[in-house]
């Protein structure tokens, strides 16, 4: 009679430490840089840098970064890049200004609109990566170009020579809408909280910080929305997919050309998104809005933990990649370093990201 072996166990039910399984998580990078960067300038700035007022300067420029930098992240997971974010932001801005100004659409119109044309603009970059199978890079590369020009003659026809279109602040004023894209949000709790002593106030009794900008609460319902599709939904899935492997993706009838377009679309959507808060904000578009933002959005999604070589990567990473990027930017005015630095540490949280992205991706795939 034989001897019989024991069953192998399969490697699929066995558990992994909680640690192995940290240190797999593609933000992870991003979380420790923002706890780095909180020692940092707890260590070396003013104090007044993590009072309510300062979060609130900090994460303003983090929110709106940050909003591209989530689109950026998806498209990147689903192995491309658009390198034409930061200009289709000059671009969509001048088609709102004008829609808002020139033709004076209420913004019902004006915002849906907006955001169809962006869409298309997505769409041409897709299709054209797509049917022609030249990278992304070199595809969007030209298109950030195409964009950026196309902003300066489009606004000069609009205002009859000027790079500026300004009277949107007096063109919206008053519609229901504006609320929701500029301004302040929770005005009312924020008189309350300074009325009952939480919040710090003016000697008139009015408090330092008048609500939270809208544009935080776009940042975190779009991370939280982008995080939900990417791990509780087959659209996640996909995107995963189609960025990891496309030949085995499109063998197991994934379909990766409608996922990859569809990226584009929803990463132009946020820049247009993007747009329309600055614009009605500050009340006029230029044709320098979004000036350099598509390579800020890239680098906060790679510290984020997103691979150059796609398949891999999270929205919450590039959350919080945005925001050590504005933590950096405002937080240097708190303290006695020259700004330049900041182009510095750009750099360096740059190399350090993708060093460490590299060693997760080895782990990951078992690769030496």
């Amino acid at each position: 009679m034989s001897e019989t072996t024991p069953e192998a166990v399969d490697e699929r039910l066995k558990s992994e430490p909680f640690f192995a399984k940290m240190m797999k998580r593609p933000e992870l990078g991003a979380i420790a840089g923002v706890i780095l960067v909180i020692i940092f300038f707890a260590l070396t700035a003013d104090s007044a840098m993590f009072s309510l007022s300062g979060v609130i300067n900090f994460m303003t420029p983090a929110a709106q970064l940050g909003i591209l930098a989530i689109g950026a992240a998806l498209l990147m997971i689903g192995g491309e890049f658009d390198l034409s974010i930061g200009s289709m932001v000059a671009f969509a801005g001048l088609f709102f200004g004008v829609c808002v100004v020139t033709w004076g659409l209420p913004l019902i119109i004006s915002i849906p609109l907006t955001f169809v044309f962006a869409a298309c603009v997505g769409a041409v970059n897709g299709n054209i990566v797509i049917r022609s199978g030249l990278p992304s890079f070199i595809v969007t590369l030209a298109f950030l170009f195409i964009l950026r020009g196309l902003s300066l003659v489009g606004l000069k026809m609009a205002t009859g020579g000027s790079t500026q279109l300004r009277g949107v602040r007096d063109t919206i004023e008053g519609d229901w809408l504006a609320p929701f894209f500029s301004g302040d949000a929770f005005p009312g709790l924020f008189l309350w909280l300074a009325d009952n002593g939480f919040v710090a106030t003016f000697k008139s009794g009015a408090p330092k910080v008048p609500g939270i900008p809208v544009e935080i609460l776009w940042f975190i319902a779009i991370a939280l929305a982008a995080t939900y599709i990417l791990l509780r939904t087959p659209a996640g899935n996909w995107i995963f997919a189609s960025g990891g492997d496309t030949t085995a993706a499109s063998n197991s009838g994934v379909p990766v050309n409608r996922v990859k377009i569809s990226l584009f679309m929803l990463t132009a959507c946020c820049a247009a998104l993007v747009a329309i808060i600055t614009v009605m904000d500050a009340g006029s578009t230029d044709a320098r809005r979004g000036f350099q933002k598509e390579f800020e959005a890239i680098i906060a999604a790679v510290i984020g933990g997103c691979l150059l070589t796609g398949g891999y990567g999270s929205a919450i990473g590039a959350f919080f990649g945005s925001i050590i990027f504005g933590m950096v930017v405002i937080g240097l005015t708190y303290t006695d370093f020259d700004q330049d630095w900041f182009q510095v540490f750009l750099g360096g949280m740059l190399l350090i990201a993708v060093l460490f992205n590299n060693a997760i991706r080895k782990r990951v795939t078992g690769e030496r």
